[in-house]
């Protein structure tokens, strides 16, 4: 009987052991990463929102400015503004405005962190670690609180996708395909926790880029 309580105890552990801490150690090259790490000039992305049962479509406009930040307008087709965010090269994050919907801080921190993760700056290559799982090669960046992970084929060739997550679970998942001038085609962000979903389709805009 103890055998069994015992072997049953030993399956709960493993079952629940974070999947993170299965992987291996490995040695890797953090410019395998930086090459994946968007370009963006001025992109207009077709963009697709859903949380927590409400949808939000429109026109996501992402810019570099002259000083190297990133800015980030999401409007409707007539132009109404649902957000204005400014990421800037130093990590630091500015909410120019944003709808009282989504004007809350937890909303706020996620999309932040979302749209830090797939712009991949402020990567301290000093802090990267590198492991293995099933043949796939994981960049792991600690955060204040968490770990971003870049996560690639065995040869460093292809970003199969990006994570972020706490020290236990994943919390959101991105992609991103297709480049064209070093910018992405397609980008997808799925969390895990609830449901929140972003999908943007790059819309081609020749005569401004």
């Amino acid at each position: 009987m103890r055998y069994l309580v015992l072997n049953s105890f030993l399956f709960l552990i493993i079952s629940c052991t974070p999947a993170y801490k299965t992987m291996q150690m490995a040695s890797g090259n953090v410019l395998d990463i930086n090459k994946f790490k968007p370009s963006f000039t001025v992109a207009l992305y077709n963009t697709q929102v859903d949380v927590v049962g409400n949808h939000l479509s429109g026109l996501l406009i992402i810019k570099k400015m002259p000083d190297s930040s990133i800015r980030m307008v999401f409007s409707n087709e007539i132009g109404f503004k649902f957000f204005d965010f400014e990421f800037s090269p130093t990590g630091n994050f500015k909410v120019y405005s944003v709808i009282k919907q989504m004007n809350k801080k937890s909303v706020l921190k996620t999309l932040r962190k979302d749209f830090e993760l797939i712009l991949m700056q402020n990567l301290q290559a000093e802090n990267v670690s590198v492991r293995k799982k099933e043949g796939l090669f994981y960049y792991v960046f600690p955060q204040n609180k968490g770990y971003y992970y870049y996560i690639t084929d065995s040869l460093g060739n292809n970003l199969i996708r990006m994570e972020r997550a706490s020290t236990k679970k994943t919390v959101a998942e991105a992609t991103m395909k297709n480049y064209i001038n070093g910018m992405p085609d397609t980008v997808s962000i799925n969390h895990t926790t609830f449901n929140f979903t972003i999908g943007l389709k790059r819309i081609e805009r020749n005569a401004t880029e």
